[in-house]
């Protein structure tokens, strides 16, 4: 996996536990939600005050691949990364890692489109959102 300059800490709750006794799969989903939000916070190009309807992104594609379980005690984080933006699309990477020993637990990509809710297309990724990702991932904008 590449190097994340961005990671946010995420707690596991009870509920997010399976019968087997370890988080289950599809909160990794959401893991890796919350993760992307605090990331576009971090960058200014998002605030809590906004409406999600505002925000202009939708999820085109999401792959995981899970290597070791996360257990009820464990402290995880999730780093988020973008390693391309397109014309529309940007790519992002993630990873859920064990906070104190740095073991990834589940890594991803998500391919995610600017999108206008409002008028129900797709839009191109603004130039604002190009040139802080691009600054703070050191990408060529």
């Amino acid at each position: 996996m590449p190097d994340f300059r961005f990671h946010h800490p995420i707690e596991i709750r009870y509920g997010d536990l399976d019968p087997q006794g370890h988080v289950n799969n599809a909160k990794y989903l959401t893991y890796f939600e919350q993760g992307r939000v605090h990331y576009l916070i971090q960058l200014g190009l998002f605030s809590k005050e906004q409406s999600f309807m505002d925000m202009g992104i939708i999820i085109a594609d999401i792959h995981i691949t899970f290597k070791t379980p996360a257990r009820y005690n464990d402290r995880i984080q999730v780093g988020v990364r973008t390693s391309k933006i397109g014309n529309k699309s940007m790519t992002v990477e993630q990873c859920v890692m064990n906070a104190d020993t740095g073991e990834v637990l589940a890594s991803g990509t998500v391919i995610l489109v600017m999108f206008d809710y409002r008028e129900h297309k797709t839009i191109p990724v603004p130039d604002e959102w190009r040139e802080k990702i691009s600054s703070f991932e050191g990408l060529n904008a």
